[in-house]
């Protein structure tokens, strides 16, 4: 081969070098957060994901259950572990920044042993109740980091995985009464049925039920409490859209407050606020706004234990959880443990758990799931109580900022919780 051939095999070779090299830089810098925590390839893989309240139990069952199959990434085998807890707390972790997050000027590579040890149990995925709360938490962390760690889009974005919203549950005797008085149930007749100063008499119920007792979740303890009041000032104002100067208003505070007065006792309310009602009935309250997932989930205990099943109404001004499955992007956590959350959330969105959870009173994501698809469908087992498979023409509350819920949590631990 002449010295000229040698020379120009040698540019080709070069390069397709060069050209490789460039490639896989690029997908490098690609990765979601950066670099990744790299480590050694494992044996097995665990991912822990923050799963919030009310879908706490579908999610475990869910996880229990692949991890019983045999689920792997890159041929590692996958275990999943779920940690429990309410979507205002985890909040509020993650703005302390509770969990560990890495500061913007230290890269994963030049952590001590011991500081990747500490990284063991950084989440891998946040299931939280609500869009909104993803929202503010990645405002925060982008405004400490400069990037984003929950995203929008892409292959990693949020993805809700079930959806439930807010309706009305009472007692069937209580309603039949509240409607003859009223003729619907609203904020507005639950304000007038719980400020009656002559107790259920005066609205046309039995003496022996004392003064209408209104149920709403803590707002210290669920996120769930905040909601039911956004809808409360969503009808209170006739509109969606709530800011910091509505709740500020004299004339609204004192409406709440005339409302929340209604609660028999905020401090030895769980954070299962409809589990309470199920277990201590008329004692805890005779109806009020819970998630509708509670609700169904409860209403085969409140029937047994206190014969009178609930009725289910569903409010014109109404708030939706849609609890996105958010994979962390940050470099705390490794490719394989978010390709391996990628894989959880794929099981969760498969048609087999998206009918399972109809049993535990979630409506589908999965737009090929309908309400009624399988026999043990809390949907289809209490329409008879109002339960409807299609929720008709509501109003969508808008999602809060963190403001109106700093407020509103402000002016419940001032005017209510003592």
């Amino acid at each position: 081969m002449s010295r000229t051939r040698w020379i120009f095999l040698g540019i080709i070779v070069f390069a397709v070098v060069i050209v490789a090299a460039s490639i896989l830089l690029s997908r490098q810098s690609n990765e979601p957060g950066g670099a990744a925590l790299t480590v050694e390839r494992p044996d097995a893989l665990t991912i822990r994901v923050l799963t919030a309240l009310p879908v706490e139990p579908w999610v475990r069952s869910a996880a229990d259950a692949f991890n019983a199959g045999d689920y792997t990434v890159d041929g590692v085998p996958i275990e999943v572990e779920i940690s429990a807890v309410d979507g205002l707390t985890a909040l509020g972790r993650w703005d302390r920044n509770d969990y560990g997050a890495l500061p913007a000027d230290v890269r994963p590579e030049d952590l001590t042993e011991a500081e990747r040890a500490a990284l063991a149990d950084f989440p891998t995925a946040w299931i939280p109740d609500s869009r909104y709360l993803v929202e503010l938490a990645n405002a925060s962390y982008k405004e400490r980091l400069g990037r984003d760690v929950f995203l929008t889009d892409g292959e990693y974005r949020a993805r809700p995985i079930a959806i439930s919203l807010f309706a009305w549950g009472l007692y069937e005797s209580r309603a039949s009464v509240l409607e003859d008085k009223f003729g619907a149930i609203n904020w507005s007749s639950i304000h007038d049925a719980a400020t009656a100063r002559g107790g259920w008499p005066e609205l046309g119920g039995e003496p022996s039920w004392g003064f209408f007792k209104l149920v709403v979740p803590n707002p210290s303890k669920n996120v769930g409490g905040l909601a039911a009041m956004i809808a409360m000032a969503g009808e209170y104002y006739d509109r969606t859209n709530i800011s910091v100067e509505d709740i500020a208003d004299p004339q609204f505070q004192a409406w709440l407050r005339e409302l929340m007065g209604a609660v028999t006792d905020f401090s030895s309310a769980s954070a299962y606020t409809a589990e309470d009602f199920a277990l201590f009935g008329y004692s805890v309250g005779d109806g009020g706004q819970l998630l509708e997932s509670d609700l169904l989930q409860n209403m085969q205990g409140i029937r047994t234990r206190w014969e009178d099943p609930l009725r289910i109404y569903y409010p014109d001004y109404v708030t939706w959880f849609d609890f996105p499955f958010s994979v962390w992007v940050g470099p705390e956590t490794t490719a394989l443990q978010k390709n391996a959350a990628l894989e959880f959330q794929r099981f969760l969105l498969s048609d087999d758990q998206q009918k399972a959870a109809l049993a535990f009173g979630l409506r589908p994501a999965n737009p090929n799931i309908a309400v009624d698809a399988v026999e043990n469908s809390l949907f289809a087992q209490w329409q008879d109580q109002g339960v409807q498979t299609v929720v008709p023409r509501t109003t969508a509350m808008r999602s809060p900022d963190r403001d109106v819920l700093l407020t509103l949590l402000r002016w419940f631990e001032l005017n209510v919780a003592q």
